[in-house]
């Protein structure tokens, strides 16, 4: 099986042959080593050196140098809206202080559908309407770097790059 062993950011990608696209949600596009089908019904084998993010637009490079597009699948969603920029940033804090993947625009924030925040934005005095579209959360802090588990909850020291 053909394997696809690196990445190419849409920022960088400046040509080649695309042969194929992957269509993922959010979940889906963690990934470090599965066996993937494009929409085309190409069959590869993603197999990257670490755990990383697939953005929409990036495309994966198989082993013979032809790509692989991704694509984020619309998924349900709330949009989240506020009256002012001042509740908007109260809504985000309280959204952020429950942990919870936020993708944040201009004038709204879209995180994945779930009934009980969309009573807590309503409550705080904000808009929450469902919607289907592809998610773009904010990556963390530490994305960048690596991602990785400690052992039985212990820590230890070491840079994280900055995306």
């Amino acid at each position: 099986m053909i394997r696809a062993t690196r990445i190419l950011r849409r920022d960088a990608l400046s040509g080649g042959e695309i042969v194929d696209r992957v269509i993922l949600d959010h979940g889906d596009r963690h990934r470090r080593r599965v066996a993937m089908r494009g929409a085309g019904g190409l069959s590869f084998l993603l197999d990257l050196p670490e755990p990383t993010v697939l953005e929409d637009g990036d495309a994966l490079v198989l082993q013979d140098g032809r790509l692989v597009w991704v694509e984020a699948a619309p998924e349900r969603l709330l949009e989240i809206r506020a009256p002012s920029d001042h509740a908007l940033k109260r809504l985000i804090w309280h959204i952020g202080n429950r942990h919870i993947p936020a993708e944040i625009g201009a004038d709204a924030v879209w995180i994945a559908y779930d009934h009980v925040l969309a009573e807590m934005v309503r409550g705080l005095g904000g808009g929450a309407e469902p919607v289907e579209r592809p998610f773009r959360p904010e990556r963390g802090a530490y994305a960048g770097g690596h991602a990785h588990d400690h052992p039985q909850g212990g820590h230890h020291h070491h840079p994280h790059e900055a995306v």
